[in-house]
């Protein structure tokens, strides 16, 4: 007798393919794909979030061609994308040496350095109108926009010769080791003594830490707020760092998980 198919192979489950930051003033969000609908899960302060993580694979595509966004499924191993579905950005590594490949390197940017607390720090791009959005899609702590010049190309020049002193990343675990630590106010104040900035920008997200999160991968939990693409959720008496990437390609089931968790210092208080 022929065995019975498995009913993820009789229809696929509901997969989390993408997620939304919020900035610079709306609410973020994970993206669930189901049966090829995009479904908006808020991520709105105060809420529970009820999700339980199954087996990861590619996140596939969505298809934003028409009237309505539509998910095209991938099966491929790898996640959060294989290969085929994976975007490469030609000014990813860029350093200025290019012919303008993109209409949006034409338009004006703003070249910026970003805090982090307590005293990491970097230099970025971006174009002058996306610059708040930017800033907060990172999660930067304060900012400085130190340059306005006229197309992408000048900007990756000044970035490039910046980036040798000050750096041009900074990785999510350093951003989550120090989300309950206010910047460095007078290293920060060191750094801009050296340029001379157009304007400045402190940010605040409301998680109000006193202790740092622990670091998990899961999706239940009370949402304290996110911090550009990490998600911080309060359960059982602790505290935890998401980072939503590493949620893309997860099917899930749309309840709790009753997995066990490293819980925080301050629970055993």
């Amino acid at each position: 007798m022929p065995r019975a198919k498995s009913p993820r192979a009789l229809r696929p489950g509901v997969q989390i393919v993408g997620y939304e930051t919020g900035a610079p003033d709306g609410v973020a969000a994970l993206l669930l794909a189901d049966d090829g609908e995009i479904d908006r899960q808020p991520l709105d302060p105060g809420d529970r979030l009820a999700l339980t993580l199954d087996e990861r694979h590619c996140a596939g595509a969505i298809d934003r061609s028409g009237e309505t966004s539509r998910h095209v499924r991938c099966d491929a191993p790898r996640a959060p994308y294989c290969p085929q579905h994976t975007d490469r950005w030609p000014c990813a590594r860029c350093r200025g040496d290019c012919d303008l490949p993109l209409e949006t390197c034409h338009e004006e940017h703003a070249v910026y350095l970003a805090a982090f607390a307590p005293a990491t720090f970097k230099v970025g791009v971006t174009r002058s109108w996306r610059l708040d959005t930017r800033l907060r899609e990172q999660g930067a702590d304060r900012a400085a926009h130190i340059r306005t010049v006229e197309n992408g190309r000048i900007a990756r020049q000044v970035e490039a010769d910046i980036a040798g002193a000050v750096g041009d990343r900074v990785r999510v675990p350093t951003k989550i080791e120090g989300l309950h630590r206010a910047v460095d106010a007078d290293a920060w104040s060191a750094l801009l003594a050296d340029y001379d900035p157009l304007a400045t920008y402190t940010f605040e997200y409301g998680l109000e830490l006193t202790e740092r999160p622990v670091v998990e991968r899961m999706a239940t939990g009370t949402i304290r707020g996110t911090k550009g693409r990490v998600l911080v959720l309060d359960r059982n008496d602790s505290t935890y760092a998401v980072d939503m990437r590493e949620l893309v390609g997860h099917e899930v089931r749309r309840e709790p998980s009753s997995r066990q968790l490293q819980s925080s210092l301050g629970a055993f208080e």
